[in-house]
């Protein structure tokens, strides 16, 4: 990849026998064109030959440094005279920088020494160390020292006083029981009045000792606040100016789209859930390419993105693979960016699974087991009605409760239980949160594992940042079971039996391709391996115990793999 100080690359090698695309690429779903890999394996070459920078991404085990791979994004253009090449782009910053010669600039360069933003940062930085000196001061940290030990003082002396007042007390009213009826009445009254002096004495002993210590503490106060208000005020100030440089940043970070028009990163999350756009919002490689393509009047052909080095921990990268674009940060982005373009089609908009009918396997008054088709949702998505619960409530209209009692992923095909009334659904959910229903499913992983049977215990949670992606995370994480066997082993496939133990999202997926698990994708897995015609996983028995009789009930169906 050669360093010109344009960002349009000419194509090294003869180009690819093939029509150009006739739509752009659909970035969350897709295949990448034979462009797109040519221009990513000339990319592919400079990186691993480069000595332009320094980055350790894992792969040189000799190589020193911190251990981060990174996403790489390709973008094939046509400039103003016809001519093909393409863009490169990084995500965030590389080498710890993020302008290198070849590769497009950020969309809002924060490392601007010139910049509003270094500006306001300096101006930051200097409150920040304001603060800390003061925190530092000795004469504070000696009056705060202080005031720690009087008030432990003044508690431990007002404590042994209440107490003394409470045995004093006690003391009277016992000395006053025993000489009652024993004494005259002059002699009682006698009594009872240097009883009551004592009291008052007890009493004006601890009021004045409370008083004491209240103004002794109040003195050490007074020495420790003006500092302390000092503080606060610095704090307050340096909130309200990080708050607005924030803002800035929202309101000045702007996106284009092929029309030339721009929207801010503010107005661009403003209607999502979480109005606040995501740290790192925008520095991907997508949303980078296409704003340096419309800056600078090249037509977008098409896209994709790439991993380069070692997997981030807890999550599934493999190195040289193709990733589509984040969700979490990229997709309210790159839905203005796109605007107006012909894209490839959205699967998820698309009713694939329309003519694949639902297989009944076994069916009574209470309950049905039914085989679900590839492609097809168990319920309802954003965008999609049809599913297993919008068939089941058209061939079940009379039936009451939630339908569906547990969820295949869509590309997942096989065995579903559906109940027909809230009772039913009631019984099985919690064979289900008792784990007494057993499942087995039958997938082809993309590779050779090592050994013939074992079992992977790896806590998952949703990746916040690319939902519905899960990772592996020992902190935050649920509890994840499964145990597996090999079934049959071809060139480069192995067959193999999955027995979840739990329920989680994505699991079977996860625990197969991510490294500490089997470290081989399933096939056609495009969230953790590689997009293929299907994902080949299959739900093919289940067993539960009946809600009616109480018999054990097993049903099995193959799969078509």
């Amino acid at each position: 990849m050669p360093h010109a100080p344009a960002c349009f690359t000419r194509f090294q090698e003869r180009l690819p026998d093939c029509p150009l695309p006739e739509r752009f690429t659909f970035p969350f779903h897709y295949t990448p064109h034979p462009l797109c890999l040519q221009a990513a394996r000339e990319l592919q070459e400079y990186l691993a030959s480069q000595t332009a920078w320094d980055h350790n991404f894992g792969i040189d085990p000799e190589q020193e440094g911190t251990v981060y791979g990174k996403m790489f994004g390709v973008l094939i253009v046509q400039n103003q005279q016809h001519d093909m090449g393409y863009l490169a782009a990084f995500s965030g910053k590389l080498g710890g920088k993020t302008h290198h010669p070849g590769f497009v600039p950020p969309v809002f360069d924060l490392l601007d020494e010139a910049g509003f933003y270094r500006k306001e940062e300096a101006v930051l930085s200097a409150m920040n160390r304001e603060i800390e000196r003061l925190q530092q001061d000795p004469h504070q940290a000696k009056r705060l020292l202080l005031l720690q030990a009087e008030t432990t003082e003044a508690e431990k002396q007002l404590a042994a006083e209440k107490q003394k007042a409470k045995a004093g007390k006690l003391a009277r009213k016992q000395r006053r029981l025993a000489q009652e009826g024993l004494l005259s009445n002059d002699a009682f009254q006698a009594l009872d009045a240097t009883l009551v002096e004592e009291s008052m004495r007890d009493h004006y002993q601890l009021k004045d000792l409370k008083k004491y210590w209240k103004q002794r503490l109040e003195d050490i106060q007074i020495q420790i606040t003006p500092l302390a208000e000092e503080i606060q005020a610095l704090k307050e100030s340096r909130k309200k100016k990080s708050a607005t440089l924030q803002q800035y940043i929202f309101d000045h970070y702007y996106f284009l789209n092929q029309a030339g028009n721009r929207k801010s990163l503010a107005a661009i999350f403003q209607h999502n859930a979480v109005a606040l756009p995501p740290s790192g919002a925008g520095e991907c490689a997508a949303p980078k390419l296409l704003q340096y393509a419309f800056l600078h009047h090249l037509t977008p052909i098409a896209l994709a993105e790439f991993w380069w080095g070692e997997s981030p921990v807890g999550e599934i990268r493999k190195h040289g693979q193709f990733y589509p674009a984040c969700h979490s940060k990229c997709e309210p982005i790159l839905t203005h960016m796109l605007e107006g373009m012909h894209l490839d089609d959205n699967p998820m908009r698309s009713a694939q699974a329309g003519d694949l009918e639902i297989e009944i396997l076994y069916e009574d008054e209470y309950l049905v087991v039914i085989n679900k088709p590839p492609s097809l949702l168990s319920v309802p998505g954003k965008n999609v009605i049809d599913s297993v619960y919008f068939r089941m409530k058209q061939r079940y209209p009379d039936a009451t409760g939630p339908l569906i009692v547990h969820r295949l992923d869509m590309g997942t095909s096989g065995l579903m239980l559906v109940a027909k009334t809230a009772e039913v659904h009631k019984e099985l959910q919690r064979q289900f949160i008792r784990r007494t229903i057993k499942k087995r499913y039958v997938a082809l992983l993309e590779g050779d594992i090592a050994g013939e049977i074992g079992q992977i215990d790896l806590p998952l949670r949703v990746d916040l940042d690319d939902r519905p992606r899960q990772m592996v995370c020992y902190q935050h994480g649920k509890f994840a079971r499964t145990e597996w066997q090999v079934v049959s082993r071809n060139p480069g496939i192995t067959r193999v039996h999955f027995h979840p133990i739990t329920g989680r999202t994505h699991q079977l997926r996860v625990h197969a391709a991510h490294p500490m698990g089997l470290n081989t994708p399933i096939l056609g897995d495009e969230l953790y391996g590689n997009k293929g015609e299907r994902l080949y996983l299959h739900a093919d028995q289940i067993e539960f115990e009946h809600p009616a009789s109480g018999e054990i009930v097993v049903v099995r169906k193959s799969p078509a793999f």
